[in-house]
């Protein structure tokens, strides 16, 4: 999509300062934190409850590491599954695998063990680094099943310092977040691997193109695909997001550090990004603890705050919010999921900060798409292209023609980001990626200033009497009703009309409203076709770990009742 010389409709919109183009580093993700490491060696790098590491003791630490598992036969393009919430050890742990030119495996520590077996089984993993909560009980019964020669345990409260370090333990075991592992053939403790240290090899990193993390879907359409990035892919990536955030100031940014790391945004937004402009990462393993949000936020000042809808609408929500000092937050990147006007306005008008949404997904490192920090945002769309990053959105039956401005096809991008494929998967690599533009599977619109607007998945798509349906945009339209906290629409099967369009619905405390009060408002804002035929109001929705909504278990459910 570019005029007759070539220039994209979307470069109109970038921010001053913002480049369309981007003369790329060329650094490796290793090679980049030493970079920050000889810039900012004093300044703070992590804090984790009492636990505070410079950017020197955290190399340090990611040193010793790095030679405790070269010790235990880890090389280049070893692959070691780190399998923990955001803790300090979790940045460590990347850190040193990446030193030692081996590939990271981020797991979900919520996994159940048959998607743990298939991971680690399909990606041939040979270290694991996990929590002993985790071990005792998850992976413990499943060892005999899985070809690993190397278990790390850590604990929660490893760099916790007195008397959190003695007090933590008891508080932990009740919850079921502590438990001692015996000692045992495979079995290391992490915290005596890094006091021992061992001789990590002279070279570090790996070369550009060298795989650097394999990073498991989320096997909502099959079984779970290991995508495979490389350190140009995530090293360009940061470069992308740093140049479409101008006024990052190094050395001085505080980032909330509350989105999963074993999701790609987490891990590179909440990572890597502070890692490269030398900013301090306050960790937090649990997103869902609204009130230590606050408490971080309000006593580290916090300026960088990247979070997905159903945080920015929980923290919205949080008793007291309107007395918490939250205005040190600046910018704040939301990604995962559609995010309702009303919550944006809200958050916004708490902190004075900035939120912009975008777009990405875990093939493209994952973001693609952003709105701009200035005056140019767009509620309700994604933005525009990144620097360096092509988009198209193209007919989604075809998949070459270019729809006409306006229509809903299918969004296709194409820049440095882009994965190079699917570990060991190269029949869907080809599916995904043709003529180096990779097919993302939502469904798009493309406005008359570049700017995109997803309105669903194609797998989503819901076909109602001949008319395509795209619950996204319907869920919008709920959302902007006083009442409604959250909405999750899927088509159900219907004998006459093919489809049928059901909404689940939470309401706001304390608000009421009816299924005849919510058919009207979709009417007064939707085409008929498009109205839901049905409502039904829920306490809460499913959820992914990364807070996005789940229509596949709803329609699942939905099945089921019928066939019942």
């Amino acid at each position: 999509m570019t005029d007759a010389t070539g220039a994209r409709p979307w470069h109109q919109a970038y921010d001053a300062g913002v480049p369309t183009s981007i003369d790329f580093d060329d650094v490796d993700i290793v090679q980049m934190f030493q970079q920050t490491v000889d810039r900012f060696g004093d300044r703070p790098a992590i804090r984790f409850m009492n636990c505070a590491l410079t950017y020197r003791e955290l190399a340090d630490q990611v040193e010793r590491f790095a030679g405790a598992l070269a010790g235990l036969g880890v090389k280049k393009d070893s692959r070691v599954a780190i399998h923990l919430p955001n803790l300090p050890q979790t940045t460590i742990a990347v850190m040193a695998t990446l030193r030692l030119g081996a590939q990271v495996v981020m797991t979900n520590p919520l996994y159940v063990p048959r998607e743990i077996e298939h991971q680690w089984t399909d990606a041939s993993v040979h270290v694991v680094i996990t929590g002993g909560w985790l071990y005792e009980r998850t992976i413990k019964a499943l060892r005999p099943k899985l070809q690993v020669e190397h278990y790390v345990i850590t604990h929660v409260p490893d760099y916790l310092r007195f008397p959190l370090n003695l007090l933590a333990p008891l508080k932990l075991k009740k919850a079921g977040l502590h438990a001692k592992v015996a000692p045992g053939p495979g079995i290391h403790s992490f915290k005596d691997l890094v006091a021992r240290g061992g001789n990590a090899p002279a070279a570090s990193g790996g070369a550009l193109d060298d795989l650097a993390l394999l990073q498991y879907t989320g096997g909502t359409t099959g079984p779970a695909k290991g995508v495979m990035l490389t350190h140009r892919n995530l090293s360009t990536q940061v470069q992308q997001l740093c140049a479409w955030l101008p006024g990052m100031r190094d050395g001085k940014e505080v980032t909330l550090g509350a989105l999963p790391y074993f999701h790609v945004f987490g891990f590179v937004i909440a990572m890597l990004l502070p890692l490269r402009v030398g900013g301090l990462v306050v960790i937090m393993p649990n997103p869902r603890d609204i009130p230590m949000m606050v408490k971080n936020v309000e006593k580290y000042g916090v300026t960088l705050f990247p979070s997905v809808p159903a945080l920015f609408a929980a923290l919205n929500q949080h008793p007291g919010i309107e007395n918490a000092d939250v205005s040190s937050v600046r910018v704040c990147v939301s990604g995962s999921a559609p995010l309702p006007k009303d919550t944006l306005n809200r958050f916004e008008q708490l902190t004075g900060a900035t939120i912009v949404e975008g777009f990405g997904m875990t093939e493209c490192s994952p973001c693609t798409h952003c709105n701009p920090m200035g005056g140019s945002r767009k509620v309700g769309s994604i933005g525009v292209p990144l620097p360096e990053t092509d988009a198209r959105i193209v007919d989604p039956e075809d998949g070459v023609t270019d729809v006409e401005q306006g229509a809903a096809g299918e969004l296709i991008v194409k820049g440095p980001q882009v994965m190079v494929g699917y570990w060991q998967r190269q029949d869907a690599t080809d599916k995904a990626i043709k003529n180096g533009w990779m097919y993302t599977g939502d469904l798009a619109e493309m406005d008359e200033d570049g700017y995109f607007k997803i309105v669903g998945r194609k797998k989503d798509m819901i076909l109602a009497s001949g008319y395509n349906i795209y619950p996204d945009e319907i869920d919008r339209i709920l959302t902007d009703h006083p009442a409604v906290f959250e909405a999750c629409t899927i088509g159900i099967p219907d004998k006459t009309r093919g489809e049928s369009v059901k909404s689940f619905v939470v309401l706001n405390p304390g608000t009421n409203a009816t299924a005849e009060a919510l058919e009207q408002h979709c009417r007064d804002n939707l085409a008929a076709y498009k109205v839901p035929r049905a409502f039904e109001f829920r306490s809460e929705l499913p959820k992914s770990s990364m807070m996005k909504l789940l229509r596949r278990e709803l329609r699942d459910q939905e099945i089921a009742k019928n066939d019942g």
